[in-house]
């Protein structure tokens, strides 16, 4: 077998590791604020503590505690009765302290799984655990990317903030599986409300890739340990979206696929992923377990959930919003992964829907509103201040004192572009619908008008009532309803 056929048949396994930014007021183990200020100078968003500083003392934040509790139960995970924090001992410049406070043997969450659509089927990704951790600082490349930057600054700010790492099993086997799996896992975390995806490095993920023989690879995907132990394992780092994982993960497989048809062995070694570049760059050789030193935080004490856990709810999940969509308002698939895809998103559909027939908020809410956000590259929460408005748009319609086109073409985007609110703009615009009577002279004027048409239509060219609409819509400025103007203009060119 030649070494191209063999490198082929190698089968792609990944494993994640998730850092996710909780949402909390302060820092993990100090009451340092996790909101940076505009303008904000490196290192002044600092103390003590997280500053490592000799005899600083931490102390835990409860509210990071309960997010993390909150991911467990999301995730389907155990909680313990008691969980421990560790000392993880490395030395980078980011790390104050030189160690960070991590959780090791016992984390908050293990053993739980996420379900995700990929394509056209459904695959149940292992969570192996997730585990609260301190962030540390972060650097800034001067000059270049990290290979070529001619200096680095460090900035603490940041260090301190609380986060949840989330380990997954080395269920993946492609890229766009990791990109499907981050898409669910960040809708999940913004229901809990833990999250906000808006913050700057709020999700930061760390992949491992190793390629195995395919053979090694069972029917129904698991891998034989004995061959992902034999291979040699890649860890890619600084990737920082969804679309970003897929691109570097893709690239590494590549870079490891080529290596192999070359002969030459893959290095055990952690990698940067270099966005502007669209590469990975070698780092520094894979650190093992052992090499961090864990041992036990002797100035924490044991953390016990067991008597309250229980008392911290979470809210309706995604999926199961989704299907309650469906059997509640009579929705379709894809309106319902639309209207659920943000919590923001979903609660505005069902306040909308209370007051509205729900078809009619499903089309306003997921295509006309959804559409024109993304259009202008906004997210539901840039308007969240606003959907009184909206709905009021909605509501126009409804009464039928708004034409569907005017409200869609006119109004909405005059909203999005110019802020105005609805009714100001029917006002400025002249946009109420026609009455009966205006309506009705203008089809007759369209008809005397236009003989060539009315002639076409007779002869069994249907094409042509859409341009005597067009002509019926020109005279009343758009104020009428195209669907009524068709069926008058077909009752009246039928006598």
């Amino acid at each position: 077998m030649s070494t191209r056929t063999a490198t082929d048949e190698r089968a792609v396994v990944i494993g994640l590791e998730v850092h996710v930014q909780l949402e909390t007021d302060t820092k993990i183990f100090c009451g340092c604020s996790t909101e940076p200020t505009e303008d904000e100078e490196p290192n002044t968003r600092t103390c003590p503590v997280c500053l490592g500083l000799p005899g600083a003392l931490p102390v835990l934040n409860e509210g990071a505690v309960e997010a993390a509790v909150k991911i467990g139960k999301a995730l389907e995970a155990d909680i313990p009765e008691r969980t421990d924090f560790h000392r993880k001992n490395y030395y980078y410049p980011d790390l104050p302290k030189n160690f960070q406070i991590t959780q090791y043997d016992a984390p908050i969450c293990a053993d739980g799984e996420l379900e995700v659509a990929v394509e056209d089927s459904r695959r149940t990704i292992g969570i192996t655990r997730a585990h609260l951790e301190e962030d540390p600082g972060s650097l800034q490349h001067a000059g270049g990317s990290i290979d070529t930057a001619d200096h680095t600054l460090v900035d603490y700010n940041r260090a301190g903030t609380p986060l949840v790492e989330i380990v997954t099993e080395p269920d993946f086997r492609s890229p766009a599986e990791t990109r499907a799996f981050l898409a669910k896992l960040e809708e999940v975390l913004e229901y809990l409300g833990v999250f906000d995806a808006t913050r700057d490095g709020s999700l930061r993920v760390d992949a491992n890739i190793s390629l195995v023989p395919g053979e090694s690879v069972a029917k129904d995907g698991s891998i034989d340990d004995d061959a992902l132990a034999a291979a040699n394992r890649t860890e890619v780092k600084n990737i920082s979206s969804h679309k970003g994982a897929e691109k570097a993960l893709a690239y590494e497989v590549t870079r490891q696929r080529n290596a192999l048809r070359r002969g030459r062995a893959v290095e055990q070694e952690t990698r940067h992923w270099d966005e502007s570049r669209g590469i990975t760059v070698s780092m520094r050789s894979k650190e093992a377990e052992k090499d961090y030193r864990y041992f036990r935080e002797a100035d924490l004490p044991p953390l016990e959930v067991s008597d309250w856990r229980e008392s911290i709810p979470i809210p309706e999940l995604p999926d199961a919003r989704r299907e309650r969509f469906r059997a509640e308002y009579g929705l379709g698939a894809e309106a319902a992964d639309k209207l659920t895809s943000r919590k923001a998103v979903a609660d505005f559909y069902e306040d909308v829907a209370d007051r509205f027939d729900p078809d009619l908020a499903a089309t306003w809410v997921a295509d006309n509103l959804l559409g024109e956000l993304n259009y202008r590259d906004m997210a539901i929460t840039d308007v969240d201040d606003r959907l009184e408005e909206f709905a009021r748009l909605i509501e126009l319609v409804d009464a039928d004192d708004l034409t569907t086109k005017n409200a869609e073409e006119v109004v909405l985007r005059g909203m999005l572009d110019d802020g105005d609110d609805p009714d100001t703009i029917v006002e400025r615009e002249g946009l109420g619908t026609a009455d009966t009577g205006e309506v009705e002279a203008a089809v007759a004027d369209a008809i005397d008008d236009n003989p060539e048409a009315v002639a076409d239509y007779h002869d069994g060219d249907d094409g042509a009532i859409n341009f005597l609409v067009g002509q019926v819509m020109q005279r009343t400025g758009g104020s009428a309803d195209p669907g009524e103007v068709n069926a008058l203009l077909r009752e009246r060119l039928a006598e």
